[in-house]
Parts: C-alpha cells; structure tokens; sequence
C-alpha cells in the first residue's frame, strides 16, 4: 500500500513481509525513500554504513524493473531501509 504526497507521487509505502511471516522490527518494517539522483542513491547507502548500517543490497539497478536504482540498509536496530530513484524520470 503506498501512500501520495502533495505531487500526486507515492511517496510513503506500507508492506506486508515477502516470506509471510509476522512482522518485527528485523522482518517485514521496510521505510523506503524516493532519491532525486543515483548519486543521492549512492551518497544514501554510503551514510548509512558509516553510521553503522548494514549493507542488504549496494546501489545499483534491479532485475525487477527496469528504471529502477536503489540500495538497501538496515539500521542498527535491524529495521530495513530502501532508497530509490526511478531513472525514467516519472
């Protein structure tokens, strides 16, 4: 479930865990961010790791869907964070 902001983009998005199991701070809690660039991607991932992040994923684009970039994280906490840029410019 996505939630839009002022612009009329899905800007906030509420998930269910993939595997289907209860949700935690560790399984199923995912904040994604929308980025303007890859750089802002990438400057992203690098600020989270060296806050003490840990990588789940490096930038770079995804197989599920063509013009998307991103990287994963989780917090020290275990929760999951996502940014993304949709590099077709929607």
């Amino acid at each position: 479930m996505g939630y839009a902001g002022p612009d009329g983009k899905v800007t906030l998005f509420v998930l269910l865990p993939y595997d289907e199991q209860p949700a935690t701070h560790g399984n199923g809690t995912q904040v994604m961010f929308y980025a303007k660039d890859r750089v802002a991607v990438d400057a992203f991932h690098a600020k989270a790791l060296e806050l003490g992040g840990r990588d789940e994923g490096a930038p770079g684009p995804r197989s599920y869907h063509p013009d998307y970039y991103g990287a994963y994280v989780r917090d020290p906490d275990g929760n999951k964070l996502n940014v993304s840029v949709d590099l077709s410019g929607r």
